[in-house]
C-alpha cells in the first residue's frame, strides 16, 4: 500500500507511544475491529520494535514506525516489519534512504521550505507537525494554497473534539491522534475511543 492509500484508509491514524507491556497483537486487533487499521508505533520507547513485530502479523493491520530520525532507526524499523515510515521532520539523507527502501513514507513538515524539499525528492504526502504549535488550522490553510497537489496528516496537539475541524480541510486526508492508549487502559476503553474516531467524517 502506498502512502496515499494508507492516509485514506481511515480518518485517524493512532500515534502510539507504548510505555507498558501489553498484548500487542490484541491491541492491533482492537484497532482493526474498530475501523482504524493504520497504526503508527513511535520509536520513543524500548517496547516499540517488539510491538511492531507482533502487531504487523495481525490480519488487516497496517503498522508503521514513527519518530524515525536517521538511517539506523530506519533499518531497525524495517527489520521489525514496518509497512510505512513516519519522521518528525525531513532531511535529504533520511528521505533518500526511505525512498530507496521502497517503503511508504510520511515525513514531517512545518513550513514551505520543508514541503519544497520534499517535492524535490518526489514526495507530496506529508505529516504537518507539530500541528497546533506550528500555527494550527490557519497555518495549514495558508501553506496549502501554493501547494495544490500536496496532502497532509496533521499530528501534534489534535484532540477528539478538534479533529473534525482539521478533517474538514480539503488538503487533509487524515489526522494523527495520540489520545488512544494511556497507561492502565483496558482494551475495551481503547476500542471505544477507536470506534468514535473511526466514525469521524472527512
Amino acid at each position: 500500500m502506498n502512502i496515499d492509500g494508507i492516509m485514506r484508509a481511515a480518518p485517524v491514524i493512532p500515534v502510539l507511544v507504548l510505555e507498558e507491556e501489553m498484548d500487542w497483537a490484541a491491541l492491533a486487533e482492537t484497532f482493526v475491529a474498530a475501523g482504524l487499521p493504520v497504526l503508527e508505533v513511535t520509536l520513543r520507547t524500548p517496547l516499540a520494535l517488539e510491538a511492531i513485530r507482533q502487531m504487523e502479523r495481525v490480519d488487516g493491520a497496517v503498522v508503521g514506525a514513527g519518530t524515525v530520525l536517521n538511517e539506523r532507526r530506519l533499518d531497525e524499523a524495517l527489520a521489525a516489519g514496518s509497512q510505512f515510515i513516519v519522521s518528525p521532520g525531513l532531511t535529504e539523507a533520511l528521505g533518500k534512504a526511505v525512498i530507496q527502501s521502497g517503503v511508504a513514507y510520511l515525513p514531517g513538515t512545518a513550513n514551505a521550505g520543508d514541503i519544497m524539499r520534499g517535492l524535490d525528492l518526489g514526495l507530496d504526502r506529508f505529516k504537518f507537525f507539530p500541528a497546533e504549535a506550528s500555527g494550527g488550522i490557519a497555518a495549514l490553510k495558508a501553506l496549502s494554497a501554493p501547494f495544490a497537489n500536496v496532502r497532509f496528516c496533521p499530528t501534534g496537539g489534535i484532540r477528539p473534539d478538534t479533529a473534525p475541524d482539521w478533517l474538514a480541510l480539503p488538503s487533509v486526508l487524515c489526522v494523527g491522534g495520540t489520545w488512544f492508549v494511556k497507561p492502565g487502559d483496558s482494551l475495551d476503553v481503547i476500542g471505544e475511543r477507536a470506534r468514535a474516531a473511526a466514525g469521524l467524517a472527512r
